[in-house]
Order: structure tokens, then sequence, then C-alpha cells
């Protein structure tokens, strides 16, 4: 029986941050695939290799875990002052969907590269040496993030000596600012959607804990990890090969959920499993990282692990950073509390895979918190470039 020939599609396959993913431009999609639709999503199903009921994406370019599992588009910018639209494709490792509910933050960063190296920024704009500020409208939650790409030559710098822990090898550093992070705006939203800086929650089958749930960045619940019985130095394998630990977080995520007015039922969470992302925090305290270094109390402001798509992230996520650095800069919150307390600009936090340092500028306005900026580094690297191939019928 004949069946349809596979296609090729113009991609590129690109790290950023602690994340990889699958780079388009809008053009060289499909023609049916260049709108949102069940075709687009059919499409980057296929490219990750979803769904897969072995969790491996042997037959696609997914790497079976939330950071490897990503899908992003690129055009030219619909919005005035602006170069490029992102948009980011969570997709969905063992089930047929793909959530477009946030952003990815680590991805962001590729995403300022990735709009030189397609041409889709004004030549005008990049200089010979230097550094290109590239205008990025995050096209999934409507807000702006700029990059600051280094240029040498007149093409993007990806060698350097920046170490970012999480990511292997050195690379040239990116500057990223999420500006006005947060969910405060006129169109509606609030940054504590609850009012509260902490709140109780109640979760069904464990109980009331104290929780911060913020947006800023991306919606994320903040626990205490006493407070389910952790010590905030946990590490992937501590949290993943435990069902029973992975049921309690998703029952306190969808408390969050609900609670935060993201879902209106409990059923509609397993259609938006990238938002919100769950963490818990604690003070300092020594460990030892996944790489096998030690990272001592004094290193860090305090600890935080969180979950992105049922599992604990091996690193830390960009959005949640974002959320994590306009947490701390708030006195009350229960990030805040895990730092020390008091106002402050930035922290350096521990996660899994090292420490990351993110600052925030957020202020007090008619007894409202609201937050300008987030700042943090990254780093990108192309990986491969041509085409991706699917069948014919893929979508």
């Amino acid at each position: 029986m004949a069946r349809p020939a596979q296609i090729k599609i113009p991609a590129t396959y690109i790290r950023g941050g602690t994340s990889k993913g699958v780079f388009f431009r809008l053009q060289d999609l499909p023609a049916a695939c260049q709108q949102p639709g069940e075709a687009r999503d059919k499409l980057f199903l296929r490219v990750i290799g979803s769904p897969d009921p072995y969790a491996a994406h042997i037959d696609g370019m997914g790497g079976a875990t939330s950071s490897t599992s990503k899908c992003v588009i690129l055009s030219k910018a619909s919005v005035p002052d602006h170069d490029v639209d992102y948009l980011y494709g969570q997709v969905s490792i063992d089930k047929p969907f793909v959530d477009w509910s946030g952003n990815c933050g680590n991805l962001s960063t590729a995403a300022g590269a990735f709009a030189i190296h397609a041409g889709l920024v004004d030549p005008a704009r990049i200089p010979q040496n230097g550094t290109a500020v590239v205008r990025v409208w995050q096209a999934n939650i409507k807000k702006t993030i700029i990059a600051h790409v280094p240029i040498t030559n007149g093409q993007v710098q990806e060698t350097g000596d920046f170490e970012l822990d999480g990511v292997t090898f050195p690379a040239a550093e990116i500057v990223l600012e999420f500006m006005d992070p947060s969910d405060d705006g006129d169109e509606g939203g609030s940054m504590f959607p609850t009012g509260n800086l902490v709140d109780d929650l109640e979760v069904p089958g464990i109980g009331t804990l104290k929780a911060t749930m913020i947006t800023a960045g991306i919606p994320t619940v903040f626990v205490n990890a006493k407070d389910i019985g952790y010590t905030g130095t946990e590490l992937r394998e501590q949290i993943n090969t435990d069902a029973a630990a992975l049921k309690r977080f998703e029952a306190i995520r969808v408390a969050g959920a609900l609670r935060m007015g993201l879902i209106k039922t409990p059923e509609e969470a397993a259609t938006r499993q990238h938002t919100p992302k769950i963490a818990f925090v604690a003070p300092p305290t020594a460990y030892t990282a996944s790489s096998g270094k030690t990272i001592e109390a004094g290193d860090v402001d305090l600890l935080v692990r969180a979950l992105s798509m049922g599992k604990l992230h091996h690193a830390m996520m960009g959005t949640c950073a974002v959320a994590i650095g306009t947490a701390a800069a708030i006195p009350g919150t229960l990030v805040n509390q895990a730092a020390g307390g008091g106002e402050r600009e930035a922290v350096r936090f521990g996660h899994p895979s090292g420490t990351l340092r993110v600052g925030a500028q957020a202020k007090q306005v008619n007894g409202q918190w609201t937050v300008t900026k987030a700042i943090m580094s990254r780093s990108a690297r192309i990986l491969m470039e041509g085409w991706v191939r699917v069948p014919g019928d893929a979508f």
C-alpha cells in the first residue's frame, strides 16, 4: 500500500539556556501550519515524536524531558517597536497536545539570537562588532523581552567563557530583560491573583499549605519545602522516581491553578500542564549539585526546586527564575522569607544543577506591587540547521 513520502521543512535545532528546541520561521512552515490550529499542533507533535508511550522520543527530535520537547516559531514583528514575534509551544511527551499557555524563558535567549541568524532583524540594527539589542514580542503572553546579543564581524557570537550551571560547556553571554513581566496591566489580571502575598491553600488529600501564588514571567505556586517534607536540596532523581510525590505535586499545582483562576475545573489541568509551575523554597544550606559540585550555604540566598510538565526540572526554567526574582524582591512572600526577608533587587538561588542569579525591580504603587523588569544572563548555541523531515500525512 502506497504511503505519502516525507516532506522536509527548514528548521534549526538550538540550545537556549538549559533547554533545547526546534526553531522555525513562520514563512517556512507548510501553509496549513502557518495559522494556529490542529494542523500546526499535529506537525509539532510529529517533529518532537509525541505522544510517545515509551517516553523516549526515539522517532522525533525531542529529548523526552520538558526541557527538550519544545518548538518555536519566529516571524517579523506584528507589534510596533519590536523586531520579531516569538511563539512557543511546549509539546507534551505522552499526550497528544501542545501547550501554548506560557513562555519558555530559556529559549527566549535563543529567540533573540535566531532572529538575527534567520534574517528577521533589520541589518541596520546589527553592529559589525558589539551588542545587538533585539526587541522580542513574546506572542504567547504578550510581553516584551529585550535580548542583548553579542556580535563579532557582523555575526552572532556563540562561543565564549560564560558558564551556566546545567549546561556542560561555556558559551557567549546573552543578557535578557523581561519587561513588565507581571500580569498586572490594564487588561486585567494581577501579579498576585488572590490579592495576597501568602495564602492558605487547601489541597485535597494533603491539607492546608502556605503558598505564594504569583504571575510574573510565568504563573507559579511557591510552597515551603519543609511543609511538604523536603529540604530544598533534592535532585531530579529523588523526586522524579517517586510516583506518589509527583502525584502530590500535581494536586498542589491543580489547587493553585484553581485558586489563581487559571482553570475552572480540576479536569482542565490535564490540558494545561505548562502553567502554572509548582516550586518549593528553603533557606540556604549546603548540598551537592547534580554535576558533583558542592554548593555552600554562603553561595546562595535561598534554595528553589521547580517542576515542569509534571517532573522536577534538572536546573531552572527561565520564566520561573523571573517569578523567583520578582517574589524575592517583595517583602513578605515565601520566596523573600526563604532568602532572609527585606528588600532586595537580586538573588542568587540554588537549583539542582548549581546556582543562578536573577534581578528584579519591584515597587509598590497605590498599595499594589508591580515589577518593571527582571534581568538574567543565559547563552544560546545552534546545534544543527537544515531541514526536519516528517511524513506527508503527519498533519
